[in-house]
């Protein structure tokens, strides 16, 4: 990749950077909407927008260097793979992981499927006398402790696995404030508890986790700790190894890069011990008509021509991040997200489910009493300002809240404290809309 599709944007000083400076990296940000407003995009938790230097480093591989990665030793060949691996190493950079560590996937959802479909395939290898890693084999009794809290991805493939192997799932309870209840984890995980899973951060009421309980109770038993990262990675710093998570999941378009890719991230040993899923090309090391052996991670879990574009974006979007300092977005993220709270909160009739307690990393949810979320959402996308309404892939936890739906206003590193502010303006005209 050129020097200038790597380092395009807005160039960061010593006195650091605004929101405000960086809203022209971002051209879908100056839109006029339907109504003819000026777009207020706070649905970042959703998929986040793209600057500029992420479009252009994607523009830039079709254009100069685009040819199967890992096949072929022509030039464009080497240029693809070398593109492609040296996006792989700026992401494990990015979380302080080795290369070898990091995975690519489709998205966050399909690295938790993968995981949860190693853990099938493990069993029913074992179960016909092959060999496998007794950390992926389950028992019928053995048991997959989660949260209430959970993100379908990292719920429903833990269903469909204790469906199909017999195996039970518990989980932790929220309480109708939203607080993840701990201190239950002494009573569900045991010497059958095989699997933790657990979100780092909320992707509807935005807090942040204890996680270390979460681990600690999985490693106590010798079990596997799984970390959906989805909603920390994008929006503060991760040093993925001291989670102490044995596998973590996040996702290239929540953290300004492109749609169709996402991360798994393994400890080296539990890569190594993990079965493959998916088979095909790129990932053999051996093929004969009666049986194949795997390459070592990550090329064994990355079967077929990988998505180098989306890759190369993903790359320039961690780049991007880097410029600006993850500490230094964390807290602009958080000031937003603290400043929302702080107001909305101030409105009669908007109940905040986020709790101002629980120091919301980008995303806050809330409701109008009387007023379904969707309705609300209405008045405020005429009035420009995107947010997301519904159960945001989490109905157990609206059902543990007392709640349908939410509104969930969720921030990036481009919005503005005069964005929050006409949020604030727009839910109180809903409001007086519906009386």
């Amino acid at each position: 990749m050129t020097q200038s599709a790597a380092q395009a944007g807005t160039q960061v000083t010593p006195n650091g950077w605004s929101a405000e400076q960086i809203r022209a990296d971002f051209p879908i940000l100056t839109r006029r909407m339907r109504s003819g407003s000026q777009l207020v995009y706070l649905d970042s938790a959703a998929t986040s927008q793209k600057p500029r230097a992420v479009v252009d480093a994607e523009r830039e591989f079709y254009e100069q260097h685009n040819a199967a990665a890992h096949r072929g030793s022509h030039q464009l060949a080497e240029e693809a793979t070398h593109a492609y691996e040296s996006a792989r190493a700026d992401v494990a950079a990015f979380i302080n992981a080795a290369p070898a560590d990091v995975v690519f996937t489709k998205s966050a959802t399909d690295s938790l499927n993968l995981i949860a479909h190693a853990f099938a395939s493990a069993t029913m290898l074992a179960a016909r006398g092959h060999s496998a890693d007794p950390k992926f084999v389950l028992h019928e009794g053995d048991n997959i402790v989660l949260t209430e809290a959970e993100h379908h991805a990292n719920l429903v493939p833990w269903q469909e696995l204790a469906a199909k192997t017999g195996a039970q799932l518990r989980w932790v309870t929220v309480s109708p404030e939203g607080r993840v209840r701990t201190e239950e984890l002494q009573s569900l995980v045991d010497a059958r508890t095989r699997v933790v899973a657990c979100a780092h951060v909320s992707n509807v009421l935005g807090g942040l986790l204890d996680i270390s309980a979460f681990g600690i109770a999985a490693h106590n038993v010798g079990a596997l700790f799984v970390l959906d990262a989805c909603q920390s990675v994008p929006h503060m710093p991760v040093d993925i190894g001291s989670t102490g998570a044995d596998l973590a999941a996040f996702s290239a378009h929540k953290m300004l890069g492109p749609t169709g890719l996402g991360i798994l991230w393994g400890r080296a040993e539990v890569l190594a011990a993990m079965p493959v899923v998916d088979t095909g090309g790129s990932m053999i090391s051996h093929v004969t008509m009666e049986k194949s052996t795997y390459l070592p991670a990550p090329a064994k879990f990355e079967p077929g021509v990988p998505a180098m574009a989306q890759a190369v974006g993903t790359g320039a979007a961690v780049r991007y991040l880097t410029n600006l300092g993850m500490s230094t977005v964390h807290k602009h993220v958080q000031e937003l997200a603290a400043s929302a709270v702080q107001q909305l909160s101030e409105q009669q009739g908007v109940r905040v489910l986020t709790s101002p307690d629980a120091a919301p990393i980008s995303a806050v949810s809330f409701v109008l009493d009387g007023v379904h979320p969707h309705d609300v959402g209405q008045i405020l996308d005429d009035d420009g300002i995107a947010v997301r309404v519904g159960h945001h892939c989490a109905w157990p936890l609206m059902r543990a809240l007392g709640v349908p739906a939410t509104v969930r206003a969720s921030f990036g590193p481009y919005n503005t404290a005069a964005e929050v502010d006409r949020l604030v303006e727009s839910v109180v005209r809903a409001r007086r809309f519906f009386g």
